[in-house]
């Protein structure tokens, strides 16, 4: 049982997560079952602080979807064409002249086989992506309507659901989350309020909405402090959400045990493409799986370790070969937090296997 493992190695392994270059603050929640659950922190960050939980966000709109399919509000196989008006679908995906805009579905959407530009990642007319001006501490907003402006400008990647094809874009979660207004009638502050973080008594977790903002921890690029007030304000679908470990923790539990959906339902969504940007990773249907060459354990084969990434160097992750849940962040920006965020989840897992033995 994890609960062999004392708080002497935990709180070393989120010590370690904060030597690389650039860490300054780390925060890591383990749980196994209903038997064991530790939170800890090291540097400059506190266990109970909120911070940007970034493109975690995406795995509650996967929540909200299988909720709202659940309700027979929408499939995943309807055109997007039925819940967004025609401005927003007009020549959004042109490619080699045919025009696919109407082709597109909810479940290319949130699988990222849309083929769709990734506002973020690609290079505006002045030569830059949004993420290096962001980066640089360009603060700006990038809702719907600034991403639709640029990404109809830019040529997209493949034609819809082309079979082996997936290109990660935030793209797809911001049209996501106009489909759930439009369904639901309500703002997705307001939806994520009233189907996760009300339903779960999470009252540390919010969408970030108000620019004068302070709760959350400051965001770290490379060395510098970054402040993107405008910018986090403007991202709700696809990285607005606030929260602790511990409350992450409540709803990656509550993901994975049946609460939103039938569990039975998660098999759905492992249809598996791998991503090689931002990351090495399997992208499914809303849902991520971490890379894990067998090599890192060889006698004792991790498996399935299922959740999501931030950008923040966010994390909320489960293993159910060994029923062990994690989350936390690094709060770094530059993507140097994710390697020690798995890091630490494999070296937890290897103890936990160690002390099996014992």
């Amino acid at each position: 049982m994890l609960k062999k493992l004392d708080e002497h190695i935990l709180q070393e392994t989120v010590n370690d997560m904060i030597k690389k270059r650039n860490n300054f603050g780390s925060v890591l929640c383990v749980e196994q079952g209903d038997d064991f659950s530790w939170v800890g922190s090291a540097g400059n960050m506190e266990k109970d602080d909120q911070y940007f939980i970034a493109s975690v966000t995406k795995l509650y709109i996967t929540a909200v979807f299988l909720k709202l399919r659940s309700e027979n509000k929408l499939t995943f196989d309807d055109p997007i064409s039925l819940y967004l008006s025609k401005d927003i679908i007009d020549g959004i995906h042109i490619l080699d002249g045919i025009d696919y805009s109407n082709d597109l579905t909810i479940k290319h959407l949130i699988s990222n086989t849309s083929g769709l530009p990734d506002y973020f990642a690609y290079k505006q007319p002045n030569g830059k992506t949004v993420a290096s001006e962001l980066f640089e501490g360009v603060d700006q907003r990038w809702g719907l309507e600034e991403t639709l402006t640029l990404v109809k400008e830019l040529k997209p990647k493949f034609k819809p659901g082309k079979k082996g094809k997936v290109n990660y874009s935030d793209t797809n979660y911001q049209l996501l989350g106009r489909i759930i207004e439009n369904v639901t009638d309500n703002s997705i502050s307001d939806v994520f309020k009233a189907l996760i973080f009300e339903e779960l008594h999470l009252e540390k977790t919010y969408v970030y909405e108000d620019v004068n903002d302070c709760k959350p921890v400051s965001l770290y690029y490379k060395s510098q402090k970054i402040h993107l007030s405008k910018y986090m304000t403007s991202i709700a679908p696809e990285g607005g959400i606030v929260s602790t470990a511990k409350e992450m923790m409540i709803f990656l539990k509550a993901f994975f045990n049946g609460r939103f959906f039938p569990v039975e339902e998660l098999e759905e969504l492992k249809q598996w493409n791998m991503i090689y940007f931002p990351g090495q990773f399997y992208y499914g249907i809303g849902l991520e799986k971490l890379w894990t060459p067998r090599i890192v354990s060889p006698l004792h084969p991790i498996k399935e370790i299922l959740g999501f990434w931030g950008q923040s160097g966010a994390f909320a992750f489960y293993n159910p070969e060994r029923n062990i849940y994690f989350t936390g962040t690094v709060n770094q920006l530059s993507g140097f937090g994710h390697s020690a965020a798995y890091k630490a989840m494999i070296k937890v897992i290897k103890k936990l296997d160690s002390k099996s033995l014992n």
